[in-house]
């Protein structure tokens, strides 16, 4: 699991290791990765999804381990909010270099891993703020757009994630690969300004994770089901 030192993904952690799971949890942090590993009874990998190197010896230590059968991408970025306008191409490309291509790059990495594994899962950690339909009518999805919206390189960002997790599950029908919104969840990526528990954001990470190959994939699911695209 990429991103898992804090907040949601270090709590999807802690409730997969307590159903009986043997998780890997990815740090770019060495040493906060080691104190939460610790904390929770993971195992600690190594992994910035910005490097190319420290992805591909992630990849080297997961198969000197033995294999993957689920991959979460967690691991992204909010941003700094500011008027759209004052926004130029490297601002956006510093929030896509983790919350898109980083996706891109662990995928790369670990696909043959999964293609390994007799049932290969997907989850990458979205958000409603990537929701186009929510983006062009809020009033009726209102569940899917927090108070807290930061500058528009993040939601463009989580709409290209959702892009790629179609077309990767469309390309690649031997996996299952969905988009989860975990809901405005109190971490320190919004300063604790979300009505959610880590626990319950959690849970929907953890129930795609969990699914067998009967399961869907291709989808983009919330808390309380479908998230429209």
């Amino acid at each position: 699991m990429t991103g898992a030192t804090r907040g949601i993904g270090r709590e999807v952690v802690a409730q997969l290791v307590a159903a009986g799971h043997e998780v890997l949890l990815g740090a770019r942090d060495r040493a906060a990765g080691d104190r939460a590993a610790a904390a929770i009874g993971a195992e600690v990998v190594e992994l910035d999804v910005t490097d190319d190197a420290s992805v591909a010896r992630a990849a080297q230590m997961v198969r000197r381990r033995g294999g993957l059968d689920v991959l979460v991408n967690n691991a992204g970025v909010p941003g700094h909010a500011c008027d759209a306008t004052e926004i130029d191409a490297a601002t956006i490309r510093a929030v896509f270099e983790t919350n898109v291509f980083g996706v891109v790059r662990t995928m790369h990495a670990f696909a043959g891993l999964l293609r390994a594994s007799a049932q290969p899962v997907v989850v990458n950690v979205s958000s409603g703020l990537g929701s186009i339909a929510a983006a062009v009518d809020p009033d009726a999805h209102v569940d899917t757009v927090p108070v807290w919206v930061p500058a528009l390189h993040y939601g463009a960002s989580k709409a290209a994630l959702n892009m790629l997790t179609v077309q990767y599950a469309r390309a690649c029908p031997w996996m299952r690969i969905n988009a989860v919104d975990p809901g405005f969840t109190a971490t320190d990526f919004n300063d604790h300004r979300g009505t959610r528990s880590v626990a319950d954001a959690a849970r929907v990470v953890v129930d795609l994770a969990t699914i067998g190959f009967d399961g869907p994939t291709a989808t983009f699911t919330g808390d309380h089901g479908t998230v429209p695209w």
